[in-house]
């Protein structure tokens, strides 16, 4: 499981930075956070294929978190997509989508679902790989982070080790599930012996445009990874607050109460050309932070 940044600048690209847009990547399905302008450009960049990206959250109605998002639709279209895509934002997007369709006079080639996020936390996806949950957090106007959940798939079956005790292949998915095997000659096989174990349960934590808040504390709490918005430098907190932002302390300081294992930092403001400086920021408070770069993949 990891996060791909497409874009980590707040509301105007700047110093080679682009609008807010990532890919979380789970056992290969890719879920996009965020489409900011010009992110169809950056997977291209970066090598993330659009075939696998089958789920789309849109945090708020802020054009740096949504204006990329009709013209990678349209691309998807353009190039003969046909698997489905859900879209998950604030129920006036699609309003705005479907006028957008609507005056280019474009016919979508794939299945389109569009998802109202509710008001409150909720379960948006859940399947046999992951979960999706958005939650509300403390901007301007209506805003949800994201909670993405890989579930574990069992154990690791070692096929040599298997085929070693004559275990017959039906039994496999027996084994990915912890059981030991019988065989006909009474010997009793210990899973231990024919697997390792599979991937752990890993959480990661969107924290979308936000003022400093504990309010939904709970939710993202024992995250692997929490990526937070720190648009401002402490020294500018009144501003942050003003504006309904958050600081790299306060990132830092929401990780730490979080008991989050890693932290990354992204939305920086345009008056920013350095970065460093937000990286000692949340140092000072919480010991294992990454000022994201675009075009990195971070291991969760």
């Amino acid at each position: 499981m990891k996060v791909t940044i497409l874009g980590n600048n707040s509301a105007l690209p700047a110093f080679g930075r682009h609008p807010t847009s990532q890919v979380v990547s789970v056992y290969g399905a890719l879920i996009m956070l965020d489409c900011g302008e010009g992110t169809q450009v950056q997977m291209q960049r970066y090598g993330l294929r659009w075939r696998n990206l089958e789920h789309i959250f849109i945090s708020h109605l802020h054009g740096d978190h949504y204006f990329g998002l009709p013209g990678l639709i349209n691309s998807m279209s353009l190039l003969g997509r046909t698997a489905p895509l859900n879209v998950y934002a604030p129920a006036r997007l699609n309003d705005m989508l479907n006028m957008i369709f609507e005056v280019a006079d474009t016919e979508l080639c794939f299945p389109y679902n569009f998802h109202p996020l509710p008001e409150g936390t909720a379960k948006l996806v859940e399947n046999d790989m992951f979960s999706v949950t958005c939650f509300p957090v403390n901007h301007r106007i209506q805003c949800h982070g994201f909670l993405v959940e890989r579930k574990t798939r069992g154990r690791k079956l070692l096929p040599a080790n298997a085929k070693e005790y004559e275990i017959p292949a039906e039994f496999y998915e027996n084994l990915k599930m912890g059981e030991d095997y019988l065989r006909p000659d009474g010997m009793l096989v210990k899973n231990e012996w024919v697997t390792d174990e599979g991937p752990s349960p890993k959480k990661y934590a969107y924290c979308a445009d936000t003022v400093f808040t504990d309010s939904f504390l709970d939710v993202i709490q024992g995250a692997d990874t929490l990526y937070h918005e720190c648009t401002y430098l402490h020294q500018e907190v009144d501003k942050a607050e003003k504006r309904f932002h958050s600081t790299a302390a306060q990132a830092a300081q929401l990780a730490k109460m979080a008991n989050a294992k890693q932290l990354l930092l992204g939305h920086f403001s345009s008056k920013y050309r350095d970065l460093e400086p937000f990286r000692e920021e949340a140092l000072a408070i919480f010991p294992n932070v990454q000022v994201t770069i675009e075009g990195t993949a971070y291991e969760i």
